[in-house]
């Protein structure tokens, strides 16, 4: 998080339900949310798990300024209430799968137990986080797979929305991007900074050549010159040859040329074979200009000799679909399960507490996911959520637990993970996941299923409510 002191950062409507636990004595019972997600983005088969590390450091920062309880009296709040938030700070506990992880609808991401006040409390700042670093994990994903081996790097500071740049730049790594033009992204994770020139450089001379030979008389081993301000074949590219063979002469070597517009495809054909006729084959080009994974693996289907590419607004605005509807929802009170009931079945939450376990398949890949009770021994079969007759066994099946305690009596006690860390294990899980659920048209539905148990205690649950 960009915020000092997230506190404030939330909904009114987290702290009035706050205050009322508070003024009815209920503030104190003990209480378990879940976070999740109900639907796949981008029409997508899978989402990647980012914001962990960027919500537990906010959590640590978790406190209300005296100026901010003075603003909440002016807003009608209590001053028992306000008293009670002076010396307010969470003590409860959390359970996570890794940041970088595979994820999928309705399973329980991530757990939060304590206070009924202080989970409830922590709820919008949890989704505001998780939601929108997971959404642009997966975008970013995306491109980079439609990409293969071809580096990718986060162009969209200028075109983010607000201060959530500085997030997409580190969640665009995490999915898979080699870098990022943003520079407090590059010093705050510690992720690669890149960058070209704009075409105001370009402008700012009487003419396009000696733009190109100031540029690279300073920076000499990393030029990449945009070719495309004027005409881009008949001026750029011949005046970006020019200068290549003068940096050859003394002793350096032209990075690339970088295109931004027009038919990609085609002015990276041509550019190519220019560049190799005047024995620049080391010369690579980067493209940019609204690109996305569709756009991507169109340029890469037509074999365009493209090197590099710089994606910059439909990555950071998830333009395509730009929110994922990851929900917080209480799993139990009390101890007691409950849950909650919607006329779409997809929509009855999950009760009590919860863990995730993964089955693998006899080649390493992931094969299915079960939702267990947390006080459940290992169990023989997992069974789909609302349909009798389905159903999977799971005794022969290699298994792996997903959730870990991450936060216990308030405390961190994980290191946070480095963005880099973090990007590593996405691709290594990534790599497990078979090829039909990464499609990007029409993938295979993963199959998540429920312990017998949990799915009888929901049953259960749903016939009480509604007797």
């Amino acid at each position: 998080m960009i915020l000092k002191k997230p506190a404030l950062y939330t909904d009114l409507y987290e702290l009035t339900m706050a205050q009322g636990y508070f003024l009815s004595g209920r503030h104190t019972q003990a209480a378990s949310f879940d976070y999740f997600f109900r639907k796949l983005p981008f029409d997508g088969g899978y989402v990647v798990f980012a914001g962990l590390a960027d919500f537990l450091q906010s959590l640590e920062d978790f406190e209300f300024q005296p100026e901010e309880l003075d603003y909440l009296k002016t807003q009608g709040f209590t001053d028992e209430f306000i008293d009670y938030l002076k010396d307010f700070e969470f003590t409860g506990d959390i359970y996570s799968v890794k940041e970088g992880e595979i994820i999928f609808p309705n399973e329980p991401v991530l757990r939060v137990e304590g206070s009924i006040l202080e989970t409830q409390i922590l709820e919008t700042l949890l989704l505001n986080t998780l939601n929108f670093e997971s959404l642009i994990a997966t975008k970013a994903a995306r491109i980079k797979q439609a990409a293969g081996d071809k580096p990718v790097v986060d162009f969209g500071l200028r075109r983010a929305q607000g201060l959530g740049g500085l997030q997409a730049s580190k969640a665009a790594v995490i999915g898979g991007f080699k870098g990022t033009s943003n520079v407090l992204a590059g010093m705050k994770y510690g992720v690669d900074i890149s960058g070209t020139m704009a075409h105001s450089w370009i402008q700012s001379f009487e003419d396009e050549l000696t733009a190109f030979r100031t540029y690279a008389e300073h920076y000499p081993d990393s030029s990449i010159l945009l070719v495309d301000t004027y005409n881009t074949l008949d001026i750029g590219v011949p005046n970006a040859i020019k200068v290549a063979k003068e940096l050859e002469e003394e002793g350096h070597r032209l990075k690339a040329i970088r295109l931004d517009s027009g038919d990609l495809a085609y002015f990276a054909r041509k550019s190519r074979e220019m560049l190799d006729e005047a024995g620049l084959d080391y010369v690579k080009i980067a493209v940019s200009n609204q690109l996305d994974e569709h756009l991507i693996k169109s340029l890469l289907d037509q074999d365009a000799p493209i090197d590099l590419f710089g994606v910059g607004t439909k990555l950071v605005t998830a333009y395509d679909n730009p929110a994922l509807d990851g929900v917080y929802k209480l799993s139990s009170v009390n101890e007691r399960p409950t849950l909650k009931i919607s006329e779409n079945v997809e929509k009855i939450t999950l009760p009590g507490s919860k863990r995730v376990v993964r089955y693998f398949n006899e080649d390493g890949e992931f094969y299915r996911d079960g939702i267990l009770l947390t006080d459940e021994e290992d169990i023989t079969k997992v069974v789909h959520p609302y349909i009798d007759f389905k159903y999977t066994h799971t005794e022969s099946l290699k298994k792996e637990e997903l959730q870990q305690q991450v936060v216990k009596n308030g405390k961190r006690i994980i290191d946070l993970p480095a963005a880099s860390e973090s990007a590593a294990y996405a691709q290594k899980r990534l790599s497990q996941l078979p090829r039909e659920f990464k499609r990007f048209d029409n993938p295979h539905i993963y199959k998540v299923g429920l312990s017998p148990n949990l799915r009888k205690l929901k049953d259960e649950l749903i016939q009480q409510k509604e007797s």
